[in-house]
C-alpha cells in the first residue's frame, strides 16, 4: 500500500492508497481543492472543517446529478428500444409482403402442367 501526502487548502494529509492509485488520489485531491477554492471565492474564508464539509455537499449534489442523469437514461432505453423494434417490425413486415408478391407472381407465370 503507497503512502502518499496531498494538500488541501494549504494543509497537509498523509493518505494510504492502493499501488498504482496514486494519480486517481493526487485527481481526487485536486478537485476536493478545486471545491475548497470555489467556495473561499464565495464567501470568504471559513474554518477548515466547514470548508470541507461544504465541499463534500458540492461533491454529493454533483454525484446525485449524475446518478439521476444516469437513471433517466437507463429508463428512456426501453423505450427507444421498443421504438426500434416497432420500425424494424414494419419493415419485416414489408419485405415479406414483397416476397409474398414475387412468390405470387412466380406461381401465376408456372405453366400447369
Amino acid at each position: 500500500m503507497a503512502q502518499m501526502t496531498i494538500r488541501i487548502n494549504g494543509y497537509a494529509y498523509v493518505v494510504g492508497c492502493e499501488d498504482g492509485q496514486e494519480a486517481h488520489l493526487t485527481a481526487m485531491a485536486t478537485e476536493i481543492e478545486s471545491r475548497v477554492n470555489s467556495i473561499k471565492a464565495l464567501g470568504g474564508q471559513s474554518g477548515e472543517s466547514r470548508l470541507l464539509v461544504l465541499a463534500a455537499l458540492l461533491m454529493a449534489d454533483e454525484l446525485h446529478d449524475v446518478k439521476l442523469e444516469a437513471a433517466q437514461l437507463r429508463a428512456a432505453r426501453p423505450a427507444e428500444h421498443a421504438a426500434r423494434e416497432a420500425k424494424s417490425d414494419a419493415a419485416l413486415q414489408r419485405r415479406l409482403a414483397k416476397l409474398a408478391e414475387r412468390a405470387e407472381a412466380i406461381a401465376g407465370q408456372m405453366d400447369p402442367a
